[in-house]
């Protein structure tokens, strides 16, 4: 079991790696990734019981769905550095050819990933028909999925919210990253999603808050989650981040959603990045 500050320097080394990666690449989702560190070192590192050794199945283990798979950077760095496949395969990311996608997919078979994703609004679905099919299997791990907050404008999501409280998929946990930013600005702006606390509550789930910057907060609300699963109902933690966390000049902004940093920008950014694990090879 790791200690937060173990993990904390974990999130950091994942932070140099997307920070890298989208420089190499020349594009990339920087912003979203950087907020979400936390939560997939925590989920990776202490939280999931889940295995290196990859299958498609899944049985027996606990799974993890990206369903705003823009930010694949952070979810390819955690899933190297868990073992997942080799760090320095990450030199490759969004490079013709490369497993490491830009968004993630399954034809190329990269260890980790079981559907792929990004187009908005569809991996709460997937992952209530995955928790569905652990609980007539016997399977009592658990299923958890990202959202961003931007992609609860889609009505999709809506219609799985529904039917999952209906059939009571409670070996769920689901987590909106609750930046209040996509890639057109603020939230609020865009299309207002008014009380979500209320809301979720309203359509049924058992409703949680995290501070998704904070290990301490990040670690003890997974675990609270857990405790609270198999009770009949399925689970949100709506999760208040910053877009671009740990990188000064790109936090307070949605213009880091989407853009890659130049040299200058990226050596600024990893001077602000501690280098725990070693950076991978280029």
């Amino acid at each position: 079991m790791a200690n937060i500050e173990q993990l904390e320097k974990i999130a950091s080394q994942v932070r140099r790696d997307i920070v890298r990666m989208v420089h190499l690449a020349t594009c990339g989702h920087p912003g979203g990734s950087l907020g979400c560190a936390d939560l997939l070192t925590a989920l990776y590192f202490e939280v999931m019981e889940h295995q290196s050794d990859f299958n498609m199945s899944g049985e027996g283990e606990d799974m993890f769905f990206l369903s705003n798979g823009h930010i694949s950077p952070v979810w390819y760095s955690v899933l190297a550095r868990s073992g997942y496949f080799n760090v320095d395969e990450l030199a490759t990311f969004r490079k013709l050819n490369s497993r490491l996608q830009g968004h993630p997919a399954t034809h190329e078979h990269l260890p980790g990933i079981r559907v792929a994703s990004g187009s908005l609004g569809q991996g709460i679905s997937v992952a209530i028909g995955v928790a569905l099919s652990k609980k007539m299997n016997g399977d009592d791990k658990l299923v958890y999925c990202l959202t961003g907050d931007g992609e609860l404008q889609e009505g999709q999501i809506w219609e799985a919210v529904m039917f999952a409280n209906h059939h009571k998929v409670d070996n769920l946990i689901t987590i909106v990253d609750w930046n209040g930013r996509q890639i057109d600005g603020d939230v609020e702006d865009v299309m207002a999603l008014g009380d979500l606390p209320l809301k979720w509550k309203a359509f049924g789930w058992e409703v949680m808050t995290m501070d998704g910057n904070n290990m301490t907060s990040v670690v003890n609300t997974l675990a609270e989650a857990k405790k609270k699963s198999g009770q009949g109902k399925p689970i949100v933690i709506l999760m208040k981040t910053e877009m671009g966390f740990g990188v000064d000049f790109m936090m307070g902004t949605h213009k880091w959603h989407g853009v890659a940093p130049n040299a200058e920008q990226t050596a600024e950014a990893l001077k602000q990045l501690e280098e725990s694990l070693g950076d991978f090879a280029v």
